[in-house]
């Protein structure tokens, strides 16, 4: 099955911080700093919009945005360009820019100590209503990439994969992982 415009969600750990306006100056000074190396272009400041998304980091592969979208904290790296390769290979390089933006954030002077990101708790969003549409039988097609992934990073048997949302909505997995929980069948 093809996919792109993989999407992925990590959310904060609890508490997060309710003031996002420190993200303004930190996003600006990653686009003079080249901090992701790919072309960043401008930040937006969207906290005024209910369940919006946030603060974001405009690019032209990808959007940032440090938000409380689906009324929890998180940073969501949003593909926005084709990305080459299997299917594993899209998902670890939307994973691991996203991780690396938390962790990035996480060090900022505005959110030392007070921004943490839990890596174990994801969604993974696919942008492509075309290509995958929110179904039983795609997410079935795609359990088994988006569970050996998983598995790679985390270790076999120590998450749960939840296919979230109604069919109008994009195809969304939440993973989480936990060392008490079988993997679901």
């Amino acid at each position: 099955m093809e996919v792109q415009h993989i999407n992925i969600k990590i959310f904060a750990r609890e508490p997060a911080p309710a003031d996002l306006a420190g993200a303004i100056p930190v996003f600006h000074r990653w686009i003079q700093q080249d901090a992701t190396g790919e072309l960043l272009i401008d930040v937006a400041d969207y906290r005024h919009v209910p369940e919006g998304p946030g603060v974001m980091l405009i690019a032209h592969e990808a959007h940032y945005s440090l938000g409380p979208t689906g009324g929890r904290l998180g940073l969501l790296y949003n593909r926005r360009t084709p990305a080459t390769g299997s299917t594993r290979e899209k998902l670890e390089q939307a994973y691991s820019a996203a991780l690396a933006a938390c962790r990035r954030l996480e060090q900022e002077p505005e959110f030392r100590g007070s921004l943490a990101f839990d890596e174990g708790d994801v969604e993974v969003i696919f942008n492509d209503r075309a290509l995958t549409p929110n179904t039983d039988e795609t997410f079935e097609a795609l359990r088994g990439e988006l569970e050996a992934f998983f598995a790679s990073r985390w270790g076999q048997g120590t998450f749960v994969l939840e296919k979230t949302g109604e069919p109008r909505e994009r195809l969304t997995v939440r993973v989480r992982r936990s060392p008490e929980t079988a993997l679901r069948a």
